[in-house]
């Protein structure tokens, strides 16, 4: 497991989400005042990204159906059975890095370069 940059905190939009390619997943980037959480974009219950869903209260809702999935640890509360992959989250100088499997990772990616 390694630390990939993803983005810059300037790419996020304030109480809002991105969606970026990593690897094998599709991985959405949310801001929360000047918190930022990485979690599986798509919604398991039918694959809406949750990047351009709204966020309240450390929660993202889903744009189609409204399910919540908490940033901090992909659970919902809505549908329990429901969760998404989280993903730890460090910000340097400005950009964004997302603790992600080595092995996954493959080099078209968005951002494929390394800290």
């Amino acid at each position: 497991m390694s630390y990939f940059k993803v983005a810059r905190t300037s790419d996020i939009p304030a109480q809002g989400g991105w969606q970026i390619r990593l690897g094998q997943d599709v991985i959405g980037i949310f801001r929360q005042a000047d918190d930022y959480f990485a979690i599986n974009d798509l919604c398991p219950h039918r694959g809406a990204p949750l990047s351009e869903g709204f966020i309240d209260q450390e929660k993202v809702f889903c744009p189609w159906h409204c399910f919540d999935f908490h940033l901090l640890t992909g659970e919902s509360t809505i549908a329990p059975h429901l969760c998404v992959t989280t993903y730890p989250v460090r910000v340097e100088n400005g950009e964004i890095f997302i603790l992600y499997p080595d092995e996954l990772i493959d080099r078209n990616s968005d951002w494929p370069d390394e800290p």
